[in-house]
């Protein structure tokens, strides 16, 4: 029996990960948290936090996999202070601090959910405004003013950093140029992908035009290799 091979435990477990991509987020969180957390604390008064813990995972999704959904402009700022906002009416609302924190990050899923800004730190962004309510119940734009800074400044260098990072963002699904030979792609519809969605009944982090653009790409190169 073959045996495994071990050097696979260090292989991305994201499709399409190099190592180069990791060493670019890496840079890339470098850059985008220190520089946010530098602007903010020259601009907020020693009252208030300079940064908050969920930007931390903000900045994994910004720089680590700015293709997915989850990461762009609008999933990180609109994630982020919807979840901030609904937190604190929760944190308002609900005394008992076990069942307030559970009801703010369902609720965040869902408002987030609703209004297209799907964004995994907006729950912890919604429990941080439970968990802090008692330090800032009554100055709560300490907390708001942070979250909507926080994710106004990191998706600006975001922005910028990935001008040079090679990676498109905010992310469009494009061809790749002088790779793409016309009429060998099968020629799937977006229809095909919605109906193959719908029968694995899963949600998946990517988009469906990138995805329809991937199935593009692999046709192709099995078409070259029947070849």
């Amino acid at each position: 029996m073959a045996r495994p091979d071990s050097s696979r435990i260090f292989v991305p477990l994201l499709a399409g990960a190099s190592l180069r991509d990791r060493f670019v987020a890496s840079v890339g969180a470098l850059v985008g948290i220190s520089m946010a957390g530098v602007i903010c604390a020259a601009l907020f008064p020693v009252s208030m936090p300079w940064i908050i813990a969920p930007i931390g995972a903000s900045a994994v999704l910004l720089f680590a996999v700015p293709a997915s959904p989850l990461a762009q402009p609008w999933s990180i700022i609109g994630g982020n202070v919807i979840s901030a906002i609904f937190g604190i009416v929760v944190a308002q609302a609900i005394g008992e601090p076990a069942f307030a924190a559970a009801l703010a990050v369902s609720t965040a899923i869902l408002v987030m959910s609703l209004a297209r800004c799907l964004h995994p730190p907006g729950g912890a962004v919604a429990l941080s405004a439970v968990l802090g309510w008692p330090s800032f119940s009554s100055h709560i734009g300490d907390f708001l003013v942070p979250v909507l800074l926080n994710s106004l400044i990191l998706v600006a260098i975001g922005m910028l950093f990935h001008r040079f990072s090679g990676h498109s963002y905010p992310h469009r699904a494009r061809p790749v140029d002088g790779k793409a030979v016309a009429g060998e792609a099968a020629g799937l519809l977006m229809d095909d992908i919605d109906g193959a969605l719908a029968d694995l009944g899963e949600t998946f982090d990517i988009s469906r035009e990138d995805l329809a653009l991937l199935l593009e790409r692999a046709e192709i190169h099995a078409a070259a290799r029947r070849r």
